[in-house]
């Protein structure tokens, strides 16, 4: 009686093991194709046929859409396309640009401070600390004060505000990573820590550097429209998505378009960036997960 109760629970006690296909996903590649298209249009408005996103008086005032003018016009006549593509070029370039500054400054920093810990860590972490605690607001007033408001100026005021968070991001990884088996192995076989940091941390914290850099590229994004909307950013007549905002603001009621189609460029773009950041930030924990 026992052996056939054993012999019937025993093969449903067995589990199989279950084999996950872990994909990014339709909507991760809709976002990234996004971004992409942005990107191009940005990199490539100068040879588009578009028109001058700075002239004024060549079309009638407040036009609505129509295929001349697929956004129609401001009250100055300027194309609202041709403009919101012009304006792209600043929020990405002031987005990618300052993250990569963070990147590299903060990534440096936080390689440093996680692989090395003891006073070099204790160090570091407190200039981190030091940088988060400061006022930003405070900063790029001063920055702007002093240096002007050009895009290289808001653009490294930007980057050396991303330094802080992105050093606090990649310290926390490398200290995942500083006493791992390979690490250690790599120590035993007589490997320079350069070439340690180089060649065995680095590539494991870059897939979540990376994923953290969409997210902070859109929250730069979002920081710049803001500063063009308060007229910290890049002076007018250069088009951006915030400063277009800021204009619109004024003639909301009489033409709400000129305030729309930038907010819509804005907001699909930094959906899209934190959708994909997002989702590469859970595709690579789950591949950790399962090393």
């Amino acid at each position: 009686m026992t052996e056939a109760v054993v012999a019937t629970v025993a093969p449903a006690a067995v589990a199989e093991p279950v084999f996950v296909e872990r994909r990014l996903g339709v909507a991760f590649w809709v976002s990234i194709g996004w971004v992409a298209l942005v990107v191009v249009a940005a990199v490539l408005a100068g040879v588009l046929p578009l028109q001058d996103p700075l002239a004024i008086g060549d079309n009638a005032p407040r036009l609505g859409p129509s295929a001349a003018h697929l956004l129609g016009t401001d009250e100055l006549g300027r194309d609202l396309l041709a403009r919101v593509i012009f304006g792209s070029r600043t929020s990405l370039t002031v987005g990618f640009a300052s993250i990569a500054f963070g990147l590299a400054v903060g990534g440096a920093m936080g390689l440093v401070a996680g692989y090395y810990g003891g006073r070099m860590d204790a160090a570091l972490n407190g200039l981190s600390t030091v940088l988060l605690a400061f006022p930003a607001l405070i900063f790029l007033l001063t920055v702007v004060t002093f240096l002007g408001q050009n895009l290289f100026d808001v653009t490294m005021t930007l980057g050396v505000l991303s330094v802080a968070p992105i050093a606090r991001i990649i310290r926390a990884n490398t200290l995942v990573y500083a006493n791992r088996e390979f690490v250690l192995a790599a120590r035993a076989l007589g490997a320079r820590n350069r070439r340690i940091l180089v060649r065995e941390i680095l590539p494991n914290v870059l897939p979540s550097a990376l994923a953290f850099s969409l997210v902070a590229v859109a929250v730069v994004i979002v920081a710049e429209g803001a500063l063009s909307f308060l007229g910290l950013s890049v002076r007018p007549p250069t088009p951006t998505w915030g400063g277009m905002i800021a204009e619109g603001g004024q003639v909301l009621a009489q033409d709400p378009l000129v305030a729309l189609w930038p907010s819509v460029a804005m907001f699909a773009t930094v959906l899209a960036l934190n959708f994909a950041g997002d989702r590469l930030q859970v595709y690579f924990q789950v591949r950790e997960g399962g090393l």
